[in-house]
């Protein structure tokens, strides 16, 4: 494999666990939520509740892959492995 096919992949597999982080996140804050904080606050307020939940959940993916990038990128030579997707096609 080539360079380019490979930063596709890492950006392809970085975006798949970004993705899953974030659902396995939602997924149990929503739990939490429900079991709770939902049996204390008032009827009106449960909508506010999975707002926040998910924009949490956002936040704890972004931190995690943010997090895990940086580590492996640490480790592995990203020169050695990865090359840029996108070229100028002149050259001055």
């Amino acid at each position: 494999m080539n360079k380019r096919i490979n930063t596709l992949l890492f950006i392809l597999g970085a975006t798949v666990f970004n993705v899953i982080i974030a659902v396995l996140s939602f997924i149990g804050l929503t739990v939490l939520y429900i079991k709770l904080i939902m049996p204390l606050a008032p009827e009106g307020n449960h909508s506010w509740g999975f707002a926040i939940v998910f924009l949490v959940s956002l936040a704890i993916s972004f931190v995690v892959y943010r997090y895990l990038i940086k580590y492996l990128l640490k480790k592995i030579d990203t020169d050695k492995y990865f090359g840029p997707l996108f070229t100028r096609r002149y050259k001055r």
